[in-house]
């Protein structure tokens, strides 16, 4: 992992274990990277309650229960999508806060609207969601790398502005 997630992941763990808060993590195009650099963390347990993998958009379904209306209307890479994720993720999980990500990596995939680097956010918390839609450029480990630091320093904005200390 590198010093900048590493770093970040250990920013998240400390504020979620100071705010009591427990995280679910729900990812596509990333493959479980924000979880596996969370987990890197020691004592990871006692705030991350568990990680979905769901590249497909079966998976997304049967497992955060993504609507097939929403996939079908707004596509698998949209906010509407990954505030789906982030809900489900907590839904069906023991988690208060969630992250979700899903997006194009490359390095096919990519049309005019939702070019190659594309990349939808949700972060699940107490007070609701919030969605975001970012472009990286690069290749596709460059684009995944970009895409777990934004999510992991998303996290920890949204934890300290609860007022924990990172």
């Amino acid at each position: 992992m590198s010093e900048d997630l590493e770093t970040l992941a250990t920013q998240v763990g400390h504020c979620l274990q100071r705010t009591g808060l427990r995280l679910a993590t729900a990812e596509s195009c990333t493959g479980g990277w924000i979880a596996k650099c969370l987990t890197d963390v020691a004592g990871s347990s006692a705030w991350l309650e568990r990680g979905f993998v769901t590249y497909s958009n079966a998976a997304k379904q049967e497992m955060l229960g993504v609507a097939e209306e929403t996939l079908a209307t707004w596509g698998a890479v949209s906010e509407a999508v990954v505030a789906e994720m982030a809900r489900g993720a907590i839904a069906r999980s023991h988690a208060s806060v969630a992250v979700a990500v899903s997006g194009i990596a490359g390095p096919g995939g990519g049309t005019a609207t939702k070019p190659i680097g594309t990349l939808c956010f949700g972060w699940g918390l107490p007070e609701g969601i919030a969605v975001e839609t970012v472009r990286f450029g690069g290749e596709r480990e460059q684009v995944r790398r970009q895409a777990v630091a934004h999510a992991l320093r998303g996290l920890l904005e949204r934890c300290l502005a609860r007022g924990a200390p990172a």
